[in-house]
């Protein structure tokens, strides 16, 4: 009796675990769709998830390239034309318009709430093969992952790096949590055991927003090329913090070089927010900033100089 009883206590966190992934794919499977593209460049395709009830999807700009359409197909074998509503390759992100309706959106949640090791669960519709869904656990939280547009490359922070296996074509599916909250959106196949998921966080809701309502992502521009510097032990006493952005390049004729900003200098702050890598720099330089005075705080030869800058619009 008490094998028995022990052997079905081994069994309960399996089960457990066994119930939740499958409450999760049920939830999400009917939501996130096959997508078909023909461009100029040949055939791709990739998945897409439920955005909005007006028929809207949320997908990866590299998913998409440059077309302006294409087909959609869903579990229950519904399938659609959509439009490219538009897409912002430094996020890798794209919303899409189906031709007709869609299913319900799934609940999105914030990945800013994630922990490393909390239970996830990756749900994508690849190479048509409908409700392919793989689970694991948060490897890592904030990672990085190198994006470029047609002339311009930034990073896309707070990346999700998860051990859930991700197939060909599961590119712009969901990534989501225990509760079925879509928390990222699949972006990459980095390597055996590794995913990689752009966040639904603060930053990518006004993200989506503006390719919902303008098509585009409006960015303001200094002209600063910078990396992440750590600060001497002095100056970490005296100002509190380990690192700063130092200035490795100011671009020519940008507002970075009309203010007099120095290679070499090390950026502190923004408008007072404290900046201690690209993430934190970009995050502060969206489309509120354009036009508008920002105060930027440098240390140079050991003295804080504050500048005012005002800067222009990204054009990518």
């Amino acid at each position: 009796m008490d094998v028995a009883r022990g052997m079905e206590e081994e069994e309960e966190p399996l089960d457990a675990y066994s119930a939740i992934v499958v409450r999760v794919a049920e939830t999400l499977t009917p939501r996130v769709a096959a997508l078909r593209i023909t461009s100029g460049r040949g055939e791709s395709a990739g998945s897409g998830v439920v955005l909005t009830a007006e028929g809207h999807l949320v997908t990866n700009a590299h998913v998409v390239g440059d077309a302006g359409s294409g087909d959609a197909a869903f579990a229950d074998g519904t399938t659609t034309r959509f439009d490219v509503v538009g897409r912002d390759a430094l996020s890798d992100l794209a919303v899409l318009r189906a031709h007709r309706a869609v299913p319900d959106p799934p609940e999105y949640g914030d990945a800013d709430e994630l922990r490393v090791g909390q239970l996830v669960v990756a749900v994508g519709n690849p190479l048509g093969l409908a409700g392919s869904v793989t689970a694991g656990v948060v490897s890592a939280l904030g990672r990085s992952i190198p994006a470029r547009g047609r002339t311009t490359a930034r990073l896309i922070e707070d990346v999700i790096q998860t051990d859930a296996t991700l197939n060909p074509g599961n590119s712009g599916g969901a990534l989501a949590d225990a509760t079925g909250r879509v928390v990222g959106i699949n972006t990459a196949v980095a390597g055996v055991g590794l995913g990689l998921a752009v966040p639904m966080n603060g930053t990518t809701s006004r993200i989506i927003y503006s390719l919902l309502h303008d098509g585009r992502v409006r960015r303001a521009y200094l002209g600063l090329v910078t990396a992440p510097a750590p600060l001497a032990p002095a100056l970490t006493e005296r100002l509190g913090r380990r690192s700063a952005l130092q200035v490795a390049e100011v671009v020519e004729g940008s507002p970075a070089a009309s203010i007099g900003l120095r290679r070499g200098d090390l950026v502190l702050a923004v408008d007072g927010h404290p900046v201690d890598d690209a993430g934190a720099l970009q995050r502060l330089l969206l489309d509120d900033a354009i036009g508008s005075r920002v105060e930027v705080t440098v240390l140079r030869n050991g003295a804080l100089v504050d500048v005012v800058a005002e800067p222009t619009e990204l054009v990518d």
